[in-house]
């Protein structure tokens, strides 16, 4: 999925789009996640959760699978769940098109 959503940050950041991805990572290794992260070449924000399955985020927004997407809107309303590659860029492009 990483390749996917590097270039679709990519491609909003090109464009001037008002668009913010946010990466939350469970893996056991936060050194691991760190290199991952570089390796990757993940730009956008990604948060360490603790290595745990029911770390403080993923409790919180009640994940239980991973990966899990969710797309918010600008008033940060979930409106997109489990979206994947072209359908997550489409549910970006329909709320860049929304107006208020």
């Amino acid at each position: 999925m990483i390749p996917h959503e590097r270039s679709l940050v990519e491609e909003m950041t090109k464009r001037g789009a008002p668009f913010q991805l946010l990466g939350v990572n469970s893996d056991d290794d936060p050194e691991q996640f760190k290199k991952q992260c570089r390796d990757e070449k993940v730009t956008w924000p990604s948060f360490f959760d603790g290595g745990l399955i029911g770390g403080p985020i993923a409790t919180r927004w009640n994940v239980s699978g991973w990966p899990t997407i969710f797309v918010l809107d600008k008033k940060g309303v979930i409106r997109f769940l489990g979206l994947r590659g072209e359908a997550m860029t489409k549910a970006v492009e329909q709320l860049l098109a929304e107006k208020e």
